[in-house]
């Protein structure tokens, strides 16, 4: 696989999305040299951070065959960044991942953490106030990730998938859970077994004290 796209977002207003009225998900590739650090990208504009970004949520990745579905799908060419990926890689389908994979990025290396779920802001950016919908059938939910080796990134860099060994879940099956979730204690401890991130492992145990 390679890295297709470094891509980053500056502050930019946004109607129907977020109540601030504000977002980071207009990303535009750069052909520069990119510093990652557990942080993710220093210049890349995050506006909602109780949903994104943090330490396990640094990275927003995309796979190129899941672009190309879309552009299929919409009948319109979507550029590295429309879906707010921070890296655009390809022969990645983001479904196929695990929680705990990781993928050697050049120097860096991330861990899968999280599947993505659809927001409003995703809709407004599409500029169609169904795309929420759309996004969850379409069931290309790409992946959150923390960065485990902080190092320098470009367009053009090699990228190796590692598997993660251990009791684990897909970001599909996560991506699904989201919207029928199994509530049984064996399933909900099965994913907080899986490296997960902060924010999807709260929702878990939550959900493990009620039942």
């Amino acid at each position: 696989m390679q890295l297709i796209s470094v891509n980053i977002g500056h502050e930019r207003a946004i109607q129907n999305g977020k109540p601030s009225g504000k977002t980071g998900i207009y990303k535009l590739p750069t052909p520069e040299a990119v510093q990652i650090t557990v942080d993710g990208i220093g210049s890349d504009f995050i506006c909602d951070t109780k949903n994104h970004g943090g330490a396990d949520q640094a990275l927003y990745i995309y796979g190129l065959p899941d672009y190309e579905w879309w552009s299929q799908e919409l009948g319109r060419e979507l550029a590295p960044g429309t879906f707010g990926d921070n890296l655009t890689i390809s022969g990645l389908e983001s479904a196929r991942l695990s929680v705990g994979d990781k993928l050697h990025v050049g120097a860096v290396i991330v861990q899968v953490t999280a599947a993505r779920i659809p927001c409003a802001t995703l809709a407004a950016r599409m500029d169609d106030p169904a795309f929420v919908k759309r996004f969850r059938q379409g069931e290309r939910p790409g992946l959150y990730c923390r960065v485990l080796q902080e190092g320098t990134v470009r367009a053009g860099d090699e990228v190796q998938l590692e598997l993660y060994v251990g009791e684990t879940i897909t970001a599909l099956e996560m991506f699904r859970d989201w919207y029928e979730p199994d509530k049984s204690e064996a399933t909900i401890r099965r994913y907080l077994a899986a490296p997960l991130a902060a924010r999807a492992r709260a929702h878990k145990e939550k959900q493990l004290i009620k039942e």
